[in-house]
Protein backbone atom coordinates (compact mmCIF):
# COMPACT_ATOMS: atom_id res chain seq x y z
CA UNK A 1 0.00 0.00 0.00
CA UNK A 2 1.73 3.17 -1.13
CA UNK A 3 2.11 5.99 1.42
CA UNK A 4 -0.37 9.65 0.56
CA UNK A 5 1.85 12.58 -0.65
CA UNK A 6 1.97 14.49 2.56
CA UNK A 7 1.63 18.25 2.32
CA UNK A 8 5.39 19.17 1.26
CA UNK A 9 5.43 16.18 -1.29
CA UNK A 10 2.26 18.38 -2.83
CA UNK A 11 4.35 21.72 -2.63
CA UNK A 12 7.15 20.42 -4.38
CA UNK A 13 4.19 19.03 -7.36
CA UNK A 14 3.21 22.58 -7.38
CA UNK A 15 6.71 23.90 -7.82
CA UNK A 16 7.60 21.28 -10.22
CA UNK A 17 4.79 22.73 -12.51
CA UNK A 18 5.24 26.09 -12.49
CA UNK A 19 9.37 24.78 -12.94
CA UNK A 20 7.62 23.39 -16.60
CA UNK A 21 5.37 26.67 -17.11
CA UNK A 22 8.20 28.83 -16.78
CA UNK A 23 10.66 26.57 -18.92
CA UNK A 24 8.23 26.10 -21.26
CA UNK A 25 7.58 29.90 -21.63
CA UNK A 26 11.19 30.64 -22.10
CA UNK A 27 11.55 27.83 -25.03
CA UNK A 28 8.33 29.60 -27.20
CA UNK A 29 10.01 33.25 -26.74
CA UNK A 30 13.65 31.63 -27.55
CA UNK A 31 12.13 29.94 -30.23
CA UNK A 32 10.32 33.00 -31.88
CA UNK A 33 13.82 34.93 -31.70
CA UNK A 34 15.20 32.18 -33.68
CA UNK A 35 17.44 30.64 -31.27
CA UNK A 36 16.32 27.25 -31.28
CA UNK A 37 16.56 24.70 -34.74
CA UNK A 38 14.02 23.59 -35.76
CA UNK A 39 10.42 23.48 -34.63
CA UNK A 40 9.31 22.96 -30.56
CA UNK A 41 6.38 22.23 -29.43
CA UNK A 42 5.42 22.92 -26.27
CA UNK A 43 4.36 20.21 -23.59
CA UNK A 44 3.06 17.22 -26.66
CA UNK A 45 2.90 13.90 -25.15
CA UNK A 46 5.48 12.25 -27.18
CA UNK A 47 7.45 15.36 -27.20
CA UNK A 48 7.19 16.45 -23.61
CA UNK A 49 9.87 18.88 -22.12
CA UNK A 50 7.63 18.29 -19.22
CA UNK A 51 7.93 15.06 -18.71
CA UNK A 52 11.81 14.89 -18.91
CA UNK A 53 11.47 17.59 -16.15
CA UNK A 54 9.23 15.48 -13.87
CA UNK A 55 11.48 12.83 -14.44
CA UNK A 56 14.67 14.74 -12.41
CA UNK A 57 16.74 15.73 -15.80
CA UNK A 58 18.94 18.82 -15.42
CA UNK A 59 17.24 22.08 -15.82
CA UNK A 60 20.33 23.46 -17.38
CA UNK A 61 21.39 20.11 -19.54
CA UNK A 62 17.78 20.13 -21.08
CA UNK A 63 17.67 23.91 -22.17
CA UNK A 64 21.29 23.53 -23.77
CA UNK A 65 19.85 20.04 -25.68
CA UNK A 66 16.62 22.36 -27.02
CA UNK A 67 19.29 25.72 -27.99
CA UNK A 68 21.88 23.07 -29.49
CA UNK A 69 24.80 23.37 -26.95
CA UNK A 70 27.94 20.99 -25.99
CA UNK A 71 26.46 20.50 -22.43
CA UNK A 72 23.17 19.48 -23.28
CA UNK A 73 21.54 16.33 -22.56
CA UNK A 74 22.70 14.84 -25.74
CA UNK A 75 25.37 17.20 -26.22
CA UNK A 76 23.11 18.97 -28.52
CA UNK A 77 22.32 16.31 -30.89
CA UNK A 78 18.82 15.34 -29.83
CA UNK A 79 17.36 18.91 -29.81
CA UNK A 80 13.48 19.38 -28.46
CA UNK A 81 12.24 16.37 -30.46
CA UNK A 82 14.40 13.66 -29.25
CA UNK A 83 15.62 14.35 -25.99
CA UNK A 84 17.10 11.54 -24.20
CA UNK A 85 18.62 11.18 -20.12
CA UNK A 86 18.71 7.37 -19.36
CA UNK A 87 20.20 7.96 -16.13
CA UNK A 88 16.85 9.43 -14.64
CA UNK A 89 14.65 6.72 -17.04
CA UNK A 90 14.12 8.93 -19.80
CA UNK A 91 14.73 6.83 -22.88
CA UNK A 92 13.58 9.10 -25.59
CA UNK A 93 11.33 11.33 -26.94
CA UNK A 94 10.68 10.85 -30.57
CA UNK A 95 9.31 13.51 -33.30
CA UNK A 96 7.38 10.83 -35.02
CA UNK A 97 3.36 9.91 -33.66
CA UNK A 98 3.33 7.05 -31.97
CA UNK A 99 6.48 6.37 -32.39
CA UNK A 100 6.96 6.09 -28.72
CA UNK A 101 4.65 3.44 -28.23
CA UNK A 102 6.59 0.48 -29.13
CA UNK A 103 9.72 1.94 -27.81
CA UNK A 104 8.27 1.47 -24.77
CA UNK A 105 6.50 -2.15 -25.03
CA UNK A 106 10.08 -3.35 -25.75
CA UNK A 107 11.70 -1.31 -22.44
CA UNK A 108 8.56 -3.07 -20.16
CA UNK A 109 9.61 -6.65 -22.72
CA UNK A 110 13.11 -6.23 -21.49
CA UNK A 111 12.19 -5.79 -17.72
CA UNK A 112 9.72 -8.31 -17.68
CA UNK A 113 12.36 -10.72 -19.08
CA UNK A 114 14.98 -9.85 -17.24
CA UNK A 115 12.25 -10.64 -13.50
CA UNK A 116 12.83 -7.08 -12.55
CA UNK A 117 9.92 -4.76 -11.09
CA UNK A 118 10.45 -1.95 -13.53
CA UNK A 119 7.62 -0.63 -15.11
CA UNK A 120 7.06 1.91 -18.59
CA UNK A 121 5.25 5.03 -18.73
CA UNK A 122 4.84 6.37 -22.08
CA UNK A 123 2.65 9.26 -23.15
CA UNK A 124 1.12 10.21 -26.56
CA UNK A 125 -1.64 12.58 -27.68
CA UNK A 126 -5.10 11.34 -28.83
CA UNK A 127 -4.18 11.96 -32.54
CA UNK A 128 -1.55 8.75 -31.93
CA UNK A 129 -5.06 6.41 -31.60
CA UNK A 130 -4.98 7.11 -35.65
CA UNK A 131 -1.98 4.95 -36.14
CA UNK A 132 -1.30 1.33 -36.76
CA UNK A 133 1.43 0.74 -34.12
CA UNK A 134 -0.95 2.17 -31.61
CA UNK A 135 -3.32 -0.95 -32.09
CA UNK A 136 -0.22 -3.08 -32.64
CA UNK A 137 1.54 -1.94 -29.44
CA UNK A 138 -1.38 -2.50 -27.51
CA UNK A 139 -2.24 -6.02 -28.88
CA UNK A 140 1.26 -7.59 -28.21
CA UNK A 141 1.17 -5.66 -24.44
CA UNK A 142 -1.81 -7.05 -23.62
CA UNK A 143 -1.05 -10.48 -24.82
CA UNK A 144 2.56 -10.27 -23.55
CA UNK A 145 0.95 -9.25 -20.00
CA UNK A 146 3.51 -6.26 -20.36
CA UNK A 147 4.34 -3.64 -17.51
CA UNK A 148 3.48 -0.84 -19.21
CA UNK A 149 1.10 2.51 -18.31
CA UNK A 150 -0.08 3.97 -21.53
CA UNK A 151 -0.78 8.02 -20.63
CA UNK A 152 -2.84 9.63 -23.52
CA UNK A 153 -2.96 12.90 -23.26
CA UNK A 154 -6.05 13.55 -24.52
CA UNK A 155 -6.26 17.69 -25.74
CA UNK A 156 -9.26 17.44 -28.35
CA UNK A 157 -6.86 17.91 -31.34
CA UNK A 158 -4.68 16.26 -33.31
CA UNK A 159 -2.29 18.88 -34.79
CA UNK A 160 -5.06 20.98 -36.18
CA UNK A 161 -8.16 18.73 -36.36
CA UNK A 162 -10.39 18.34 -33.45
CA UNK A 163 -11.00 14.83 -32.41
CA UNK A 164 -14.57 15.13 -33.56
CA UNK A 165 -13.54 15.96 -36.98
CA UNK A 166 -11.11 12.49 -37.20
CA UNK A 167 -12.65 9.86 -34.91
CA UNK A 168 -16.13 8.19 -33.85
CA UNK A 169 -14.43 7.13 -31.09
CA UNK A 170 -14.80 9.42 -28.96
CA UNK A 171 -12.89 8.18 -25.45
CA UNK A 172 -9.68 6.95 -26.34
CA UNK A 173 -10.01 4.47 -23.39
CA UNK A 174 -12.81 2.44 -25.72
CA UNK A 175 -9.91 1.56 -27.87
CA UNK A 176 -8.22 -0.75 -24.36
CA UNK A 177 -11.64 -2.94 -24.66
CA UNK A 178 -10.86 -5.28 -27.39
CA UNK A 179 -7.84 -5.79 -25.97
CA UNK A 180 -9.03 -6.21 -22.69
CA UNK A 181 -6.63 -3.72 -21.26
CA UNK A 182 -7.26 -2.17 -18.48
CA UNK A 183 -8.37 2.05 -18.33
CA UNK A 184 -9.99 4.98 -16.47
CA UNK A 185 -10.59 8.08 -18.16
CA UNK A 186 -9.66 11.20 -16.01
CA UNK A 187 -9.51 15.02 -15.48
CA UNK A 188 -6.20 15.29 -16.76
CA UNK A 189 -6.22 19.36 -15.41
CA UNK A 190 -6.68 18.32 -11.45
CA UNK A 191 -3.41 17.06 -9.84
CA UNK A 192 -4.56 14.83 -7.05
CA UNK A 193 -6.93 12.99 -9.55
CA UNK A 194 -4.01 11.92 -12.01
CA UNK A 195 -1.76 11.63 -9.57
CA UNK A 196 -4.28 8.93 -7.45
CA UNK A 197 -5.26 6.96 -11.09
CA UNK A 198 -1.57 7.04 -11.74
CA UNK A 199 -0.58 5.19 -8.54
CA UNK A 200 -3.70 2.87 -8.83
CA UNK A 201 -2.40 1.53 -12.78
CA UNK A 202 1.37 1.16 -11.24
CA UNK A 203 0.14 -0.82 -8.44
CA UNK A 204 -1.73 -3.07 -10.77
CA UNK A 205 1.37 -3.09 -13.39
CA UNK A 206 3.55 -4.67 -10.03
CA UNK A 207 1.11 -6.82 -8.91
CA UNK A 208 1.23 -8.24 -12.30
CA UNK A 209 -1.91 -7.75 -14.21
CA UNK A 210 -0.81 -6.33 -17.52
CA UNK A 211 -0.69 -3.43 -19.05
CA UNK A 212 -3.00 -0.17 -18.04
CA UNK A 213 -4.45 3.04 -20.65
CA UNK A 214 -4.82 6.09 -18.61
CA UNK A 215 -6.36 8.39 -20.72
CA UNK A 216 -6.09 12.23 -19.23
CA UNK A 217 -8.70 15.04 -20.53
CA UNK A 218 -6.90 18.26 -20.95
CA UNK A 219 -6.83 21.34 -23.03
CA UNK A 220 -3.81 22.50 -24.84
CA UNK A 221 -3.42 26.17 -23.72
CA UNK A 222 -0.85 26.90 -26.70
CA UNK A 223 -0.75 25.79 -30.39
CA UNK A 224 0.48 22.55 -32.14
CA UNK A 225 3.85 24.36 -32.59
CA UNK A 226 5.41 28.04 -31.61
CA UNK A 227 3.62 30.44 -33.97
CA UNK A 228 0.69 28.64 -35.12
CA UNK A 229 -1.91 31.23 -35.36
CA UNK A 230 -4.85 28.87 -34.09
CA UNK A 231 -7.08 29.91 -36.48
CA UNK A 232 -9.00 26.64 -35.39
CA UNK A 233 -10.04 27.36 -32.25
CA UNK A 234 -12.40 30.44 -31.18
CA UNK A 235 -11.81 32.87 -28.59
CA UNK A 236 -13.96 31.40 -26.23
CA UNK A 237 -12.55 27.87 -26.52
CA UNK A 238 -8.93 29.67 -25.31
CA UNK A 239 -11.09 31.53 -22.29
CA UNK A 240 -12.52 28.71 -20.97
CA UNK A 241 -9.24 26.69 -21.26
CA UNK A 242 -7.59 29.39 -19.20
CA UNK A 243 -10.00 28.51 -16.72
CA UNK A 244 -9.08 25.30 -16.45
CA UNK A 245 -5.24 25.73 -15.68
CA UNK A 246 -3.62 22.79 -13.49
CA UNK A 247 -1.43 24.96 -11.51
CA UNK A 248 -4.28 27.30 -10.39
CA UNK A 249 -6.66 24.45 -9.71
CA UNK A 250 -3.51 22.98 -7.80
CA UNK A 251 -3.13 26.28 -5.92
CA UNK A 252 -6.64 26.27 -4.86
CA UNK A 253 -6.39 23.09 -3.48
CA UNK A 254 -3.28 23.28 -1.84
CA UNK A 255 -4.70 26.81 -0.38
CA UNK A 256 -7.58 25.12 1.34
CA UNK A 257 -5.10 22.74 2.80
CA UNK A 258 -3.76 26.14 5.28
CA UNK A 259 -0.83 26.83 2.61
CA UNK A 260 -0.80 30.45 2.51
CA UNK A 261 -1.39 32.60 -0.58
CA UNK A 262 2.27 34.23 0.21
CA UNK A 263 4.15 30.78 0.38
CA UNK A 264 2.80 29.54 -3.20
CA UNK A 265 3.82 32.70 -4.18
CA UNK A 266 7.25 32.22 -2.94
CA UNK A 267 7.47 28.74 -4.69
CA UNK A 268 6.86 30.22 -8.09
CA UNK A 269 9.03 33.04 -7.99
CA UNK A 270 12.02 30.47 -6.93
CA UNK A 271 10.61 28.25 -9.80
CA UNK A 272 11.38 31.15 -12.37
CA UNK A 273 14.33 32.26 -11.06
CA UNK A 274 15.68 28.62 -10.92
CA UNK A 275 14.58 28.66 -14.61
CA UNK A 276 16.03 31.85 -15.39
CA UNK A 277 19.75 31.32 -14.44
CA UNK A 278 19.55 27.93 -16.03
CA UNK A 279 18.49 29.21 -19.23
CA UNK A 280 20.97 31.92 -19.14
CA UNK A 281 23.89 29.36 -18.36
CA UNK A 282 22.45 27.01 -21.09
CA UNK A 283 22.58 30.26 -23.21
CA UNK A 284 26.38 30.87 -23.03
CA UNK A 285 27.40 27.19 -23.10
CA UNK A 286 29.40 26.38 -26.51
CA UNK A 287 28.05 24.75 -29.24
CA UNK A 288 29.30 21.05 -30.25
CA UNK A 289 32.77 21.61 -32.53
CA UNK A 290 31.43 20.32 -36.00
CA UNK A 291 34.42 17.76 -36.47
CA UNK A 292 32.87 15.65 -33.86
CA UNK A 293 29.75 15.49 -36.04
CA UNK A 294 30.00 11.42 -36.74
CA UNK A 295 30.54 10.82 -32.94
CA UNK A 296 28.22 8.42 -31.48
CA UNK A 297 26.30 8.06 -34.71
CA UNK A 298 29.25 5.49 -36.42
CA UNK A 299 32.40 4.12 -35.18
CA UNK A 300 34.81 5.45 -37.11
CA UNK A 301 36.65 2.31 -37.70
CA UNK A 302 33.37 1.60 -39.77
CA UNK A 303 33.26 4.49 -41.52
CA UNK A 304 36.44 4.16 -43.47
CA UNK A 305 35.57 0.52 -44.35
CA UNK A 306 32.75 2.02 -46.13
CA UNK A 307 33.14 2.54 -49.81
CA UNK A 308 33.52 6.05 -51.06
Amino acid sequence: MRAAPTLADWKEMYRALWRIRFFEGHVQRLAAAGEIPGFPHLSTSHRGHGHVLAKGSDLEATFAEILGRQSGLCQGRGGSMHLVDAANGVLGATGVVAGNLALAAGAAWAAQAQGKRNIAVVFFGDGATGAGAFHETLNLAALWRLPVLFVCENNGYAEFTSREEHSNVNHVSSFAAPYAIATKTIDGNDLPTVFAWAGNAIEALRRGEGPYLLECMTFRMAGHYVGDAQQYRTKEELAAIREKCPIERLKRYLLGRNVSADELDAIGERAKQEVQQAVERARAAPRPDPATVLEYVYGSESLAGIPG
